[in-house]
């Protein structure tokens, strides 16, 4: 990346702020959405309500209505296991999900995409949750 695009990425970063934590919330779920090759990124409540999220609106509601379902570890008899996958378990592969701590109320986080990294920019973009909602 050249510094002109580096420079104009902060810049850009700085000028898309937000004293309203949802706004504050889906600029940076936007930018590590971008900058992380994510397909899709939300932030959920616990019961699998969408907070904020960055991605096509559909795909923010499914990962955001499956999160709490994906925290579960679900432990499943053979019999179960050999059936056919539910929509659940064919998610476990392609998402990643952190519940996020912010003064004692729980988020939850969920990433599809990212390759490689992606548990790397999970804890980076939870830090950055934390920061916008404690600020709140």
């Amino acid at each position: 990346m050249s510094t002109e695009t580096t420079e104009s990425s902060a810049t850009d970063r700085r000028k898309k702020r937000s004293s309203d934590p949802l706004v504050a919330l889906h600029y940076q779920l936007s930018l590590a959405r971008s900058e992380g090759d994510l397909e899709t990124i939300v932030l959920a409540d616990p019961s699998g309500v969408v907070v904020a999220g960055a991605g096509s609106w559909a795909a923010c509601e499914e990962l955001a209505a499956y999160a709490p379902l994906l925290m579960q570890d679900e432990v499943r008899s053979a019999t179960e296991q050999a059936s056919a996958k539910s929509r659940v378990d064919e998610m476990r592969s392609e998402v990643t999900v952190r519940s996020v701590d912010v003064d004692g109320s729980n988020v939850l986080l969920c990433l599809r995409g990212g390759g490689e990294t992606v548990t790397v920019q999970a804890d980076f973009i939870a830090a950055s949750v934390k920061r916008i909602l404690r600020a709140a």
